[in-house]
């Protein structure tokens, strides 16, 4: 391979690589504000301007290609001189809004001003004043006085999104960035542009002054918006979600992040939350404690013959939930009747990220053994024997069956027996005889499988009060020593729920079904002892990035299938 020279260090690189894509690939940092590796070469901010031997210019690293034999310098006194300049032409009219700025923290130019400027400024002019607060569409508001006109928004749109909705207007010392005529900045995937603005200029109206980078966690998650399951990072603050932003990973969602997952995939998780167990009594749902809860949930179980019971797992929920409930359903009852909802929106689904398949786990729930076997009903007939009077008790996780359809509102109001967990309240729970406060996919560990067949985690990222009675010994002393309420402090902005599984546990042993898992990984180490598909893996092994399933031939069918008529 040919090789290349950056600051005193000989590396490899492949014939077409430009010198910034060899730095980047071996962990020199050249600075950049214009250049991104999934956009096209652009050249204009001049930050990554390397002294190169034998040349007499310097270059730019972004567009220059590498070459046998080439020595570049990044950090030449002619190198750090230039950027120095570059970096006082751009501080030149950009405001000083760092201390209310959506960006500060995590801005390239506040980092570059601090790493490469010289510290002063030799401008005394009065700045140059332009449009803010500026909304470019529905979710993106647009400070021009911030803009460093580094273009990349511009390329997102016609690169990335297919849509030609951005341009450069009053070209010169004017310069901004606006819509064509007629146009607004509405495509499904508009809000990247947030992520890949190097500055302030372009921020999410969604999230806007909500809170500072610093003040928040992050926590690395999957997008439970569709059966992509793109990778995202949770961003919580006083154990409220304040915004989702896409992590790369080149095999499922490169470094994007549609709209939709990105607004609307969360928001549930910190509103209309069921906070506590609930029983109906003379017509009403009353709350009550969690043990009264599950002696009424398996003595009126007990009163209904097999054929008389259906259970219906989730697509929204983890493969540990769904296992435990398929377990459950076969081994405490024998029942036959098992199955769950798809969520297909069909002509909803793009060439980019968007998939028909709303739930992130439908793949997952089939594996966990959410299918009915030889003999049982799925789950359309499940409805009709719901409706028709035959299957009297249903048991249901994380699924509101009841907006799905009015026909299936109507008949779930004939049942005599409703179990349901549930994160918030809905239809299903104003039906429901008995209801369970189920965790979000925030606040519990678990695994999903996208529509391609790999398996990948979620985490906590929002703590619950469940989580702080698991506390040890050690940490309940500290706070009886300061005289601490325990159930006022746990429950202060934390929801009193309990993954599907953990409540299943408690229904099962009432049912003599004795099941020992004391955390999620136990599930999990189950399944791989039962599932071929899971056999070898474990938490680690998934890790970050997930891991690919080795398929049979006919889920490979399947889903090159879906992909064809995803191209079609």
């Amino acid at each position: 391979m040919p090789k290349i020279t950056i600051n005193g260090k000989e590396l490899e690189f492949k014939a077409g690589q430009t010198i910034i894509e060899v730095a980047r690939e071996n962990d020199i940092v050249v600075p950049h504000f214009c250049w991104h590796p999934k956009l096209s070469v652009s050249g204009n901010c001049r930050m990554c301007l390397v002294d190169i031997e034998k040349m007499p210019k310097l270059a730019i690293a972004c567009s220059t290609l590498a070459s046998d034999g080439m020595i570049v310098n990044v950090d030449s006194e002619k190198a750090i001189k230039a950027r120095n300049a570059v970096m006082e032409f751009l501080l030149i009219n950009h405001p000083l809004d760092c201390p209310i700025c959506d960006e500060a923290g995590e801005c390239k130019l506040q980092d570059y001003a601090y790493k490469y400027s010289v510290g002063e400024s030799r401008f005394e002019e009065e700045k140059q004043h332009k449009n803010k607060r500026v909304e470019l569409g529905p979710f993106v508001m647009f400070d021009a006085e911030r803009c460093i006109s580094c273009s990349r928004c511009i390329r997102f749109s016609d690169e990335i999104a297919g849509k030609k909705q951005l341009t450069f207007v009053n070209r010169g010392g004017r310069v901004t960035i606006s819509t064509f005529p007629g146009e607004s900045l509405d495509n499904p995937y508009s809000l990247n542009v947030t992520d890949i603005c190097p500055v302030g200029a372009l921020t999410n109206k969604d999230f806007r002054f909500k809170a500072r980078v610093w003040e928040m966690s992050k926590t690395n998650s999957i997008c439970v918006g569709c059966s992509r399951g793109c990778n995202d990072e949770i961003w919580v603050r006083n154990n409220i979600i304040l915004r989702l932003t896409p992590r790369t990973n080149e095999e499922v969602n490169s470094c994007w992040m549609c709209d939709e997952g990105r607004l609307n995939t969360f928001k549930f998780v910190n509103n209309e939350r069921v906070d506590g167990n609930y029983l109906r009594k003379d017509g009403l749902l009353v709350k009550v404690g969690f043990d009264e809860a599950v002696s009424g949930a398996a003595s009126r179980l007990k009163s209904f013959k097999p054929s008389e019971i259906a259970f219906i797992g989730s697509a929204y929920t983890t493969c540990e939930d769904n296992f435990v409930l398929s377990k459950f359903a076969r081994s405490a009852f024998g029942s036959k009747n098992l199955d769950f909802a798809r969520h297909i929106l069909p002509g909803s689904q793009d060439d980019l990220l968007i998939r028909e398949d709303k739930t992130p786990n439908c793949f997952g729930a089939e594996l966990s053994g959410i299918i009915p076997p030889q003999g049982g009903l799925k789950f359309d007939e499940i409805m009709k024997s719901v409706a028709s009077g035959k299957i009297k008790a249903l048991y249901c996780l994380e699924d509101d069956l009841a907006s799905i359809c009015s026909e299936y509102q109507d008949a779930l109001s004939k049942l005599e027996l409703l179990i349901v967990h549930s994160v918030n309240f809905n239809k299903m729970t104003d039906l429901a005889d008995i209801v369970f406060p189920a965790s979000s996919y925030a606040e519990k560990n678990g695994t999903m499988i996208n529509f391609q067949g790999r398996i990948q985690r979620i985490r906590p990222a929002v703590e619950t009060a469940e989580a702080d009675r698991s506390l040890d010994g050690m940490q309940m002393s500290r706070l009886d020593r300061f005289g601490t309420d325990f159930d006022k402090w746990a429950k202060k902005n934390k929801v009193d729920s309990m993954p599907d599984w953990k409540i299943l546990l408690s229904v099962a042993s009432l049912m003599n079904l004795k099941m020992k898992y004391s955390m999620a990984e136990d599930v999990f180490e189950e399944m791989t002892h039962q599932i071929d598909l899971l056999h070898g893996l474990d938490y680690d092994m998934i890790g970050e990035m997930g891991v690919q399933l080795k398929l049979k031939k006919t889920e490979k069918e399947k889903i090159e299938k879906a992909v064809k008529l995803q191209k079609a």
